[in-house]
């Protein structure tokens, strides 16, 4: 992934340095729980060193990466170097030291999405009697609050929260079965206990690889949540547009909207984790496309488990960065909002008079139809709604019709269930 998305700590993951150190992890282990390496031997082996460098020189000679990392750390070995490999297969070595990666990406992309749903939960509370326009198919409907409108967000980031922590713990399995899974150079008790110093969990059944549908859970649950990042782009995209302009995302001191045009403030923070979810979509696609490896295994899904899973988790780490800050650094014109709710000159209130028409005894086609019309009749000519409906409807209590509170009352409770999620 280019630099321009990848925050230090994630990155650190995914470094040819981490790789490599992930597999001297699982080689040392290895050694640890062979029968063979003296004392002195498995120090030795402990004390081997590599370069992504000197390896890399080698594996010119070699055209395969395990193997030229093996013959570098086992040349830094000395003779103890022998024992480096024993009994594996070069899959073993690349799969649990996947599952070493991926724990790490997985912790750190889980509490990103913890902190992204908190900073929502947070802007809920504050804003939960904060009267703003519900609009659907783009279209004003009724009055909500954007507490409550927030809250669903963070529900949402909660619950791609709990399915990245299940994904990533599902990925955290090893293998050591050798050349097609039957253990025939090593030992199932031997896989467990080099996993259990990884603190990794045995793959029940494995061929020479780890089972891909395993990858390919981590890539959905990425991708879902980028999808949910997106929503919550999307919605403060539409509030900001000029028409609108009932939140702004943050905008800092010295910050250029536009090299030509020096008045804009444009969202591109929102539109850049739009983009970014477009990518990881397509990354779930490949590890789909991964699953379905011929027989024990081919090479296949290599080439793109090298990019899908490190940029996956690179751009969502970045893309929950970039949310967490608009969540929590928007600006909010609750002004504004208020205009909005007269765009209609009161005919969003058109549910409520429908309610109290039939309360009053009218039939629901004859008072939806008095209230259609008159509510157009608002929307079209600019006139209020409230006195056209006190003309065609006189029996009704225009004051309990257009009261905002009702819009509110429930608020209380609905954000509250954020409590229940451990918001």
């Amino acid at each position: 992934m280019i630099s321009r998305y990848t925050r230090e700590a994630m990155g650190a993951v995914w470094t040819d340095e981490a790789r490599m150190e992930a597999w001297r992890k699982v080689e040392v282990a290895a050694c640890e729980e062979t029968e063979g390496p003296t004392p002195s031997e498995l120090d030795a082996i402990r004390a081997a060193t590599f370069t992504v460098e000197a390896v890399a020189e080698r594996e010119r000679v070699t055209d395969h990466d395990v193997a030229a990392f093996v013959d570098v750390l086992a040349e830094s070995a000395g003779a103890a170097g022998r024992w480096i490999h024993f009994g594996l297969t070069s899959s073993d070595v690349l799969d649990t030291a996947l599952a070493l990666q991926l724990r790490e990406a997985g912790a750190q992309l889980v509490e990103g999405a913890d902190a992204f749903a908190a900073a929502l939960a947070d802007q809920a509370r504050d804003h939960r009697a904060t009267l703003c326009v519900g609009r659907t198919h783009g279209v004003h409907a009724e009055p909500t609050t954007f507490g409550i409108k927030l809250a669903g967000y963070a529900l949402e980031a909660h619950r791609n929260a709990r399915r990245l922590e299940e994904a990533f713990a599902q990925a955290a399995y090893g293998g050591l079965s050798g050349a097609v899974g039957t253990y025939a150079a090593t030992s199932p008790d031997f896989e467990r206990c080099v996993l259990a110093r990884l603190d990794l969990v045995p793959e029940p059944i494995s061929t020479q690889v780890i089972p891909r549908d395993r990858h390919a859970q981590v890539l959905q649950a990425i991708a879902l949540a980028g999808a949910g990042l997106e929503r919550f782009a999307t919605e403060i995209r539409h509030l900001q547009r000029t028409e609108v302009r009932e939140v702004e995302e943050p905008f800092r001191a010295g910050q250029k909207g536009s090299s030509a045009m020096p008045h804009k403030r444009n969202p591109i923070t929102t539109e850049r984790i739009t983009g970014i979810a477009r990518l990881l979509r397509g990354y779930a696609q490949a590890g789909l496309e991964n699953v379905a490896l011929w027989h024990e295994r081919d090479i296949s899904h290599s080439s793109v488990e090298r990019v899908a899973l490190p940029d996956a988790t690179i751009l969502l780490d970045y893309s929950q960065h970039l949310a967490t800050r608009v969540a929590t650094g928007m600006t909010v014109h609750s002004d504004r909002m208020l205009g909005n709710l007269e765009a209609t000159h009161g005919a969003l209130y058109s549910q409520r008079a429908l309610l109290a028409l039939v309360a009053a005894g009218r039939s629901r086609e004859h008072a939806y139809r008095l209230v259609q019309e008159n509510a157009q009749r608002a929307w079209d000519e600019g006139l209020q709604f409230r006195d056209l409906l006190a003309e065609a409807a006189p029996e009704l209590d225009l004051g309990e019709v257009f009261d905002p509170s009702a819009f509110v009352s429930n608020a209380d409770e609905i954000i509250g269930r954020l409590d229940a999620a451990g918001l």
